[in-house]
């Protein structure tokens, strides 16, 4: 199998080449001279730095051929949330953010689940609901960032894409792909996503109660672009003054969202109380009881779901079993009726 190698310095092209050659075809270059390669390639790894603008437009004038390949994946040396969406932006399917890592770089590129090529030797088509949902919620912490007009209508639409797909192909689908090729919180926003998707068609809700969830579900997050990845994606318990932090989230999203128009006052709702519990133990608001919407029980109930069964580097994914334990064991927490109609979600859907 072919993989493309693009960097924008010689020696960050060298160091791709001496991972990847004794394992694929490697055909590389550098992004500052005029593209040679033909080949439509099996993957394509891109290493450059994309604060520099110069870089972005290299990328964009390769974009055609790129986006023919199965696999992009963007090595991000500087991680911030901007440059994670650039990289989306640009097409990635799977940003590793941080020091090269050659394991989980080659563990990316040999993934046994991946789609083969065809009979012909064609690629197979990217996977549109995916690269479609993780660059809206890219554009959503760009945004955030930047303080620049939110696609509230692209998001939907990204919404109605992941529904349309687990409808075909189920929830397991879902995860297993979102899983190979998304880190850290954007994988996260689209594990939720899906899950919430899944647990609505369960429940069987309507076509606009179901719009509305997958819509809360994109947006429940979006208050994490004002934290910083080091804190996201720590690898271990976080101290006191990161907890504090962290739960800033679901009111920071509240504040940014408040002023759009097309954002509905159910969304709004279920992003500021997507952490609150019946015990009145959550936050920001500890609300408790019947002051917390069916729609932010279903979304809570999703949220902890996804969070415990999505894949981090630094830790084994858990098993849908034992992640549905863990929820039975919320009495108190979650509503016990919805715990319980979720069981075939969690296990068998």
């Amino acid at each position: 199998m072919c993989v493309h190698a693009l960097a924008d310095s010689s020696d960050k092209l060298s160091g791709i080449c001496a991972i990847l050659d004794h394992r694929f075809a490697v055909a590389g270059e550098r992004l500052d001279a005029p593209t040679r390669l033909t080949q439509v390639p099996f993957a394509a790894v891109i290493r450059a730095d994309l604060r520099d603008v110069g870089n972005i437009a290299a990328i964009k004038l390769r974009a055609a051929r790129l986006a023919k390949a199965t696999k992009r994946i963007f090595l991000l040396e500087h991680a911030s949330h901007v440059g994670i969406s650039q990289a989306y932006a640009l097409g990635a399917t799977l940003v590793l953010p941080g020091p090269v890592d050659r394991i989980r770089l080659l563990a990316a590129l040999t993934d046994p689940a991946e789609p083969a090529p065809t009979a012909s030797g064609d690629m197979p088509q990217p996977d549109t609901a995916v690269e479609t949902a993780a660059t809206a919620i890219a554009s959503m912490f760009t945004a955030v960032t930047h303080g620049a007009p939110l696609e509230v209508d692209g998001t939907k639409e990204a919404g109605r894409k992941i529904a349309d797909r687990i409808r075909e192909h189920g929830l397991s689908e879902w995860l297993n792909t979102v899983r190979r090729h998304h880190e850290g919180t954007y994988q996260h926003c689209l594990l939720v996503t899906g899950v919430a998707i899944d647990f609505g068609l369960s429940l069987g809700v309507g076509r606009n109660d179901l719009e509305r969830l997958y819509t809360a579900a994109m947006f429940h997050d979006i208050g994490k672009a004002s934290i910083p990845l080091a804190i996201l994606d720590k690898p271990g318990r976080l101290d006191a003054r990161e907890r504090a932090m962290i739960e800033t989230h679901p009111g920071a999203g509240y504040e940014f969202l408040k002023g759009h128009d097309r954002i509905s006052p159910e969304i709004l709702d279920a992003v500021r109380h997507h952490h609150e519990y019946l015990d009145g133990s959550g936050y920001p608001d500890g609300l408790c009881g019947e002051s917390i919407s069916d729609i932010v029980r279903i979304l809570t109930v999703s949220d902890i779901f996804a969070a415990l069964i999505e894949h981090r580097h630094y830790k084994p994914t858990m098993p849908r079993a034992d992640a549905y334990d863990i929820l039975r064991g919320m009495t108190g927490k979650l509503e016990n009726a919805l715990v319980a109609s979720f069981k075939p979600v969690a296990l068998t859907r």
